[in-house]
């Protein structure tokens, strides 16, 4: 919510007509009177990996450490590797290439392959991460557009740039979210998939040490009841205790 608030203020106070963000920085509950009027056509939404020298995940020596800030990303590729250590990485995209390259100690970094991929990077990329080693964040490469919800002349405008499949498939990763309480502190992942009018969501909670991941998926044909039957899947699995537990680490630090 940090990144959004001052745009949602100058949408409620009219001052702009709408606002561009990353799907994935939004919250799951907006502040009243306004709504996302269009999601657009999905990039890629896997991660990638950016190997300083041309070496793949699998390949890395024991011990080697990757640059990333994300709980998500650590949690996931400490259960595939134990073995790998981590060094948190911020920035912009440009900042974080060139902390790679300035650093004789990161053996490389982990980014969404859409923000790659848009800066046209496509031939930085060492290898893009299999879905069944890490699992993308809620809506990661959706831009949405968000207005305020009286404004019909805008929302008209932004009709269509909408992206009817994108759409299903991200309300349905936001609703897990939303009923899962996460948000980017915690490491959740979730992808959905649309088939015609049915969507198959996969989800998955990870402890902070990278030694435990819940994993479970959902088909149905409304969204939101597929992210909340998941999310109840999910809890049944011990999430919700081990979500708690993750609270109380990250208080503590």
């Amino acid at each position: 919510g940090l990144f959004t608030m001052e745009l949602e203020q100058e949408l409620l106070s009219a001052e702009i007509d709408m606002a561009v963000h990353s799907l994935k920085d939004l919250p799951t509950e907006l502040p009243e009177g306004l709504e996302i009027a269009a999601f657009c056509e999905r990039q890629d939404p896997r991660d990638v990996f950016i190997s300083r020298d041309g070496v793949s995940l699998r390949e890395l020596p024991p011990d080697s450490v990757l640059g990333t800030s994300s709980l998500r990303r650590k949690t996931q590729l400490q259960y595939f590797r134990p073995d790998l250590n981590f060094t948190d990485l911020r920035g912009n995209l440009e900042t974080r290439w060139r902390k790679l390259q300035q650093s004789s100690e990161i053996a490389g970094i982990v980014l969404a392959a859409a923000g790659v991929l848009r800066l046209g990077w496509g031939d930085r990329i060492t290898e893009y991460i299999p879905e069944d080693i890490l699992l993308p964040a809620v809506g990661q490469g959706v831009i949405a557009v968000e207005i305020a919800s009286a404004r019909m002349d805008i929302r008209q405008i932004l009709k269509p740039l909408n992206h009817p499949e994108t759409e299903l498939a991200v309300r349905a990763e936001r609703s897990f979210l939303r009923f899962l309480e996460g948000g980017c502190q915690v490491p959740i992942g979730a992808l959905a998939t649309v088939n015609g009018e049915k969507v198959r969501l996969k989800g998955i909670v990870a402890g902070l040490d990278g030694s435990v991941v819940l994993e479970a998926s959902q088909d149905g044909s409304h969204p939101e009841t597929v992210g909340e039957t998941l999310a109840e899947k999910m809890k049944l699995l011990g999430a919700k205790e081990l979500l708690a537990d993750i609270r109380r680490q990250n208080s503590d630090v």
